[in-house]
This record gives C-alpha cells, sequence and structure tokens, in this order.
C-alpha cells in the first residue's frame, strides 16, 4: 500500500518539484497540494495522510507553528530554504530537514527514513497485536482484528461492524487507520475500511460485505485493485 503525501507550499515550482519526485518513486502518492496551512488541516481531517511535505515560510502561519498545532501529525519532512531553523524542526520530531534546492537522491534519503520506521512498527504490531480496546459506555471492551468486518466513520465517530451487531466507538477514522493491521485492513473510502477477508464480492466500483454494499472511492480504487490482485496472484 503506498504512503499518501501531503504537499505543503505556497512555492508552486517547489510543489512541482516534489511531485515530480514523488511521482518518480515507488510506494509513494500525491494526495494533495496545498498553498497553506487551512487548506492542509482540511485535508489532514478527510484523509489518513502518511507523509507531510511541509514548508517553513508561509501565508498566516508558519509551517512549524502548524505542526505544533497536530496532536498527532504525520510523518514529516520539512522543505525550505531556511537552515537556521533546523533545530527547532527536529524538536518537533520531524523525520528530515531537506534545504530547497534538494536533489532526488537527497528526498529519497528522507522517504527511506521513513519506510525503515515503519517497517519495524509494523512488525512489531503484527507479531504482538491480534485485538484493540475500545471504549465504551465508560467500559474498555476488547475486539479482536479477526471479529470486525468493516468499520464506517461518522465525524468524530465510527461504527465498528462485527458478525452480528455494531458498536459506536468515539473515534476518528484515520486515526483508527493507523492502529489496525495494514495487511489485515484497507481502507477503500473517506469513509469505509474493511477486513479484506471479509469482502463477499466486488465490482468496479463498489464491495459486498456482510448484507452492505459500500463504495469505492476515486482516490482510493487504484490501492484496492492492486491489494486483491497481490492476494488472489490474478484477478478475479
Amino acid at each position: 500500500m503506498p504512503l499518501k503525501c501531503l504537499i505543503v507550499d505556497d512555492e508552486p515550482i517547489a510543489q512541482n518539484i516534489v511531485k515530480g519526485f514523488i511521482a518518480d518513486t515507488p510506494n509513494l502518492e500525491t494526495v494533495g497540494i496545498c498553498d497553506n496551512a487551512m487548506e492542509a488541516l482540511k485535508l489532514l481531517q478527510e484523509y489518513s495522510i502518511d507523509v507531510l511535505f511541509l514548508d517553513i515560510e508561509m501565508p498566516k502561519i508558519t509551517g512549524l507553528s502548524f505542526l505544533k498545532t497536530l496532536p498527532q501529525p504525520p510523518a514529516t519532512i520539512i522543505t525550505t530554504a531556511y537552515r537556521e531553523f533546523a533545530l527547532d524542526g527536529f524538536e518537533l520530531n520531524v523525520v528530515d530537514y531537506l534545504l530547497k534546492p534538494f536533489s532526488f537522491e537527497r528526498f529519497l534519503k528522507a522517504i527511506n527514513k521513513i519506510h525503515n520506521t515503519r517497517i519495524d512498527k509494523l512488525s512489531v504490531v503484527s507479531k504482538t497485536k491480534t485485538y484493540e480496546y475500545f471504549k465504551i459506555d465508560r467500559k474498555n471492551i476488547k475486539v479482536n482484528y479477526d471479529d470486525i468486518f468493516f468499520i464506517q466513520g461518522l465525524s468524530n465517530y465510527v461504527k465498528i461492524y462485527l458478525k452480528d451487531k455494531h458498536l459506536v466507538v468515539y473515534h476518528k477514522l484515520m486515526d483508527l487507520e493507523k492502529l489496525l493491521p495494514q495487511e489485515q485492513f484497507l481502507r477503500i473510502h473517506k469513509s469505509y475500511i474493511i477486513a479484506i477477508d471479509k469482502i463477499k464480492a466486488y465490482g468496479n466500483d463498489y464491495i459486498e460485505i456482510l448484507d452492505h454494499q459500500l463504495s469505492i472511492g476515486n482516490t482510493y480504487k487504484e490501492c484496492f485493485f492492486k491489494k486483491i490482485t497481490d492476494m488472489d496472484g490474478d484477478s478475479i
């Protein structure tokens, strides 16, 4: 599954350079390009972003000030012409600090840091976690990953659909997506995460799971069909 990238920079030339580097790198895709932090905030709330390419000097609010407002920021790579902010960036746990103009080789070095960290985390999760606890009615209820069929996002809430019932949990879908094992679950729409092995049938723009027909969003189609093909060894 490719890393979803968001570019936040008010310079069109810089935007195009990063977008081109992303297009030339396997397992990366650009989800959005923003001129300012307010546009970026909207996309961060709508999509699960894996990598944030963030300029520092921008209108209204600087990149570093914006980063401080995010409770759970994505892996962040600072892209700037100003060397003097490097220390501030690393104090905010950014992955890397790219000084403009930077080469494709330097860009790849930053991306490899993210891949290595991500592989380590996934390895630990896959070996140790088979469940999650969710707070419901003042209780922490254990839900096994194998029992989940799909999850629907509803603003700040999600519905977790099990075989014979669903649970309503105060949780954002984009945050929950990061907790679930990626080999088992896949986001197919801005409002849906599905358990891959629970799919009964699918078409060009939908899947069937339990007695529900769920739409596949245009943004997620390529990832969905690639995942299905990779798992089956061939398209159905």
